[in-house]
This record gives structure tokens, sequence and C-alpha cells, in this order.
């Protein structure tokens, strides 16, 4: 339970846009926030008129700029920026806009994400391939080793885990299945059949030591999400999730010599910022949306706010009875990155908001009062967190 007070201008999430996501093509990323965008404030019960604050996040294909006020119309901006933390922006996008409405910067705010890295007949690879472009100084000698793309750069993080402290791909096979587990009760998610450690233990390898079911699927579609007024929100049409607490960290050290890389993630400084914001503890948290690119992201992020001692993340996971359906850890309730969607930083706050809104159908949790939210961007390198709730 939190005890933050809440004024008449304490920000709240009140409306949600989700294009078709998936396998989706002919749209551009402009195009799937467009639509994204029009859908939330549809689903608030607001006029594109009454908007007067946009921010704007672009995924791999970068194709998304200012110029997306004047595809939707939108006139006389208090507030307007293009953001890019990466995975992170989504929760970032969130914070920025609750302060503009809280201070009265701003009235309605639609935080908006697009991407359109699939094409049709490609390989999902070829969206993160690091193509023919040119690298100089550190970049140049990574290219070198082929420690670029993520992948590659994920998988040394993991392998320093397992280094230090024993974790296992089974453990982490063991989150995949979990969360495999949520996918098939929701009607949205691209993957909805079940696995089992085996299958995953079984799929191929993509970069030492993560197989195919660690890493997070490659989607196109948009999400949009409104902030406004705890007071504009008595008048709307969906319940309102009220932003508690938020904060962001960026370690800034990524692959330095004798670094906590791979060992320690910035959630470890903005979680308990953000839920100190919020007034609770991790006591307090009823559901975890976690940004989980990789099954490792999810493990090592959950060690880092508090849920698990630093180190026991893999034995954590692999607890019967702690992930899934009916664990005791209501974790990425939707399936994820891994099985539901891959929308950045939308994924996890999109199902923190279904969830506290009370609208996940089979999936949905009868405790929904605090939910936390994770962002993390770059290889390790932003983190944000956002804590919302009913």
């Amino acid at each position: 339970m939190t005890n933050k007070p809440r004024t008449t201008r304490s920000p709240v999430i009140v409306g949600l846009g989700m294009t078709e996501l998936g396998k989706v093509y002919g749209k551009s990323s402009s195009q799937f926030a467009a639509e994204a965008s029009r859908l939330a404030l549809a689903d608030a019960g607001l006029l594109l008129s009454e908007v007067d604050g946009l921010l704007i996040s672009s995924g791999v294909a970068n194709d998304i700029g200012l110029g997306l006020q004047v595809d939707l119309g939108l006139r006389d901006l208090a507030l307007l920026a293009q953001m890019q933390a990466f995975g992170s922006t989504a929760g970032a996008m969130v914070q920025y806009a609750s302060m503009a409405v809280e201070s009265g910067m701003a009235e309605v705010v639609v935080c908006v994400f697009g991407d359109a890295p699939l094409v049709e007949g490609a390989g999902a690879g070829l969206a993160y391939s690091d193509g023919h472009r040119a690298h100089s100084g550190w970049t140049g000698l990574q290219r070198a080793t082929g420690a670029v793309v993520p992948n590659v750069l994920y998988s040394l993080a993991a392998r320093r885990h397992m280094l230090e402290y024993g974790t296992t791909s089974e453990q982490l096979g063991a989150l995949a299945v979990a969360q495999r587990e949520w996918a098939v009760l929701n009607p949205l998610a691209q993957m909805r059949t079940p696995i089992t450690v085996a299958d995953h233990q079984n799929s191929r390898i993509i970069s030492d030591p993560f197989h195919l079911f660690d890493c997070c699927l490659v989607s196109n579609g948009g999400i949009a999400v409104v902030v406004t007024t705890a007071e504009r929100a008595r008048d709307l049409k969906q319940p309102a999730v009220h932003v508690l607490g938020w904060a962001q960290s960026h370690p800034g050290s990524r692959l330095r010599r004798d670094d906590n890389f791979g060992l320690m993630t910035g959630a470890a400084k903005s979680g308990p910022a953000a839920m100190s914001m919020a007034g609770v503890t991790v006591e307090d948290i009823d559901l975890v949306e976690i940004y989980d690119c990789y099954t490792y992201t999810a493990m090592v992020t959950l060690e880092d706010y508090g849920f698990c001692a630093k180190g026991e993340g893999g034995e954590f996971v692999a607890t019967p009875g702690i992930l899934g359906p009916g664990g005791k850890l209501k974790m990425n309730t939707g399936g994820g990155q891994l099985s539901s969607y891959y929308m950045w930083g939308m994924t996890p706050l999109s199902e923190a908001v279904i969830q506290a809104r009370g609208q996940a159908g089979a999936r949905q949790q009868d405790r929904h009062e605090v939910v936390l939210v994770s962002g993390n961007g770059g290889i390790l390198d932003h983190h944000s967190t956002l804590i919302v709730g009913s």
C-alpha cells in the first residue's frame, strides 16, 4: 500500500492505445505512432484538440520525428520533444509528462512509441544487424571482435553473472517458461504455445549462453499512453492509473575494466528512489512488469530491485512456485517481451496499465494497487522505474 498523498494535480494515466502488434507490414513507425496516439485518446474519451503535450520515442527504425505533431494536426503545444534512452524511454516519457501536468506546464500529454523494424520476407535478426556502418575508436575495436550487436553484448553480461555467481542456463530457461505461461493467457501475445525447460535447452544458440528462448521478440507496431491530472481524469472514460513514483539511473560505465558490468544495473539506484517517492517498499509491490529483452536482464533486474539477494537471481527464478500464473511473484503477467510483443519500455508499461485498470481478462490479478514498471536501455546503460497503481 502506498502512503503518497494525492492532489487534484497528481499525474495519472487515462488512455492506452495499442495498434496491431507483431508481424504487421505496410506501415511506417510514424504511421503506427499516429494510430496509437489516436487510439489512446479515444480510449480516454479525449479529443486531439485537448492535447497540449506530445512526447515521442522511436525504436530501431528511428523514423519518427517532431513532424508527428503536424501529422496529428496538433496546434499550439506547450510541450513537444523527441526522446531517446532506448528501452528506458517509455518510463522516462511518463516521468516528464507527470512532472509537466503536476507543475501546470501541460494538461494532457501523449507519450507515444512506434517501430517498424520487421521487413516482410526477411528474418527478425536483420532488424538489429550492424550492417556495413563504419566504426572507429573503441567501437571499431569491438567490431573487430564481433562484440557489437545487442545479442553478443548482453551474452557477455550474462556470462559474467554466471561465472561470478554460478547462474545456469537452465535457471534462465525457467524464467522463459514462466513468461510463456503468462502469454498463453494473453490474446495479444505473439507466442502462445507452451514451452518447457527442455524446449529452451534444445532451442538453437543465438549467442552463447543465450538460446533462442532467452531472447526477446522483434515486433512492428505502436503504443501510446495519455497522462493528465487526477482532477481531469474524473470526467474521463477509463479508471485512472496513478503515477506514484519515478526515477532514472544512467551508469555510463559499459565494458570498463574492473567495472560491475553484468553484475549490477541501474535498477539498483532507480528502484529504491522510485519506491521511496511512492512511499512503498518491495514488500508492498503487487505486480512487477520488468523489461525483459533477455531472460538474464529480467533476472538481474529482480536482484537489483531487491526481490532476492544479489547473486541469487538464478536460483530465485528457478524455484517452483515463484514465477508464472499462480506463483508468488506476479511478474510480466502478459508474457513480456520474450513471448508477448516487443515495444521497448511500452511492453511492461502497457501491461501495468491493463492490470491496474482490472482489464486483463484471464490473466487479471486481484491485487493491483501498486505496480512496479522497469525500463532498460542500451546495454544496461539506462534504466527507468515507475510505480503506478489503482
